[in-house]
């Protein structure tokens, strides 16, 4: 572990060396959201040479011993960034990284942001998805699409700390007198999603259970457990929650809704669609999609999210 925590460092210096001179057509400012967190807003829609890969959000809580960081952003050039923005607040030094999944958006910046006694904390299902066929293809495609934003250089970082959940669906720490709870709901977004609820000051950091103002990325989830894992956001009754994508909300109620009201129209759309015997073009034709067309990354998205639903439409029924 010594040994991995110099290499984990290694990447770092070096990351940060060779980003220092990096060119980017954004800028990252830090947004209060209560007395300790602080977030940076990515843009709407997808990823793009345009935004330079910086369209989800990154948040970070200052305590009286250090700082813990939620999601690192797209790539090494923002999680750069994103340790500059750090250091514009407080001179206390990032002592956690949690990760809400590992989705290029979210942990690509985190060669920027290990040093001397950072951990890198995400779900232990995460490792799978981290080593899998999938994530690594992500990496040649982003490379391709994202240049020179995602480039050569991009490393992809594995956990220090892969956490599970033995004894229930929380885990409790404390970092300089502040309390938090790490919040399993994997296998809704992702298959190793997390949140994390700031106690003292009722903020959550939601990752990708919903998207504010922006189309949601679906793809293949399993929409039926993400729907009940939204369940768990109203009970925590927070008094500001920042979701992954889109803007921090004292009434996230609205921004939910979205979210749960798209994830439900492509399950009773395609849904019917499967059980009709419809093939997926001839279901996508027929839908009316007028609701949500208008949204930032519907273009990009919305094919992709319907036909994703559909085959797991197509897996629940035969399942029953």
């Amino acid at each position: 572990m010594h040994r991995f925590r110099h290499l984990l460092l290694a990447f770092g210096l070096l990351g940060c060396a060779a980003l220092a001179q990096a060119q980017t057509p954004v800028k990252i400012e830090p947004i209060r959201a209560s007395e300790r967190v602080y977030y940076v807003q990515g843009s709407g829609g997808m990823a793009s040479r345009a935004n330079a890969a910086f369209n989800s959000n990154a948040a970070f809580v200052v305590t009286d011993d250090g700082v813990v960081v939620f999601d690192a952003l797209g790539s090494a050039a923002l999680g750069a960034q994103l340790r500059q923005a750090i250091a514009r607040v407080t001179r206390q030094p990032i002592r956690r990284v949690i990760v809400s999944h590992y989705h290029a958006d979210h942990f690509y910046g985190l060669q920027s942001l290990v040093g001397p006694g950072v951990e890198i904390w995400a779900h232990a299902k995460a490792r799978s998805t981290l080593e899998s066929d999938l994530t690594r293809s992500r990496l040649a495609q982003r490379q391709r699409d994202l240049a020179p934003h995602v480039n050569d250089r991009q490393q992809l970082l594995p956990a220090t700390h892969w956490i599970s959940f033995p004894d229930g669906p929380e885990r409790a720490f404390t970092l300089g007198g502040v309390s938090f709870r790490l919040i399993d709901v994997a296998g809704a977004h992702s298959d190793e999603d997390l949140m994390l609820f700031v106690d003292g000051e009722r903020v959550l950091l939601a990752g990708d259970l919903y998207f504010s103002g922006r189309l949601p990325y679906v793809g293949n989830a399993d929409s039926k457990a993400w729907l009940a894992a939204m369940d768990r956001i109203v009970p925590l009754g927070p008094k500001v929650v920042i979701p992954g994508h889109g803007a921090a909300s004292s009434d996230p109620a609205p921004d939910i809704a979205l979210t749960r009201d798209y994830l439900t129209y492509l399950r009773e759309t395609m849904g019917a669609a499967v059980r009709d015997l419809k093939s997926f073009d001839e279901a996508y034709a027929q839908t009316d999609w007028s609701r949500f067309a208008k949204l930032p990354a519907f273009e990009a998205a919305n094919r992709i999210n319907a036909y994703g639903t559909f085959l797991r439409m197509e897996q629940e029924l035969l399942n029953k």
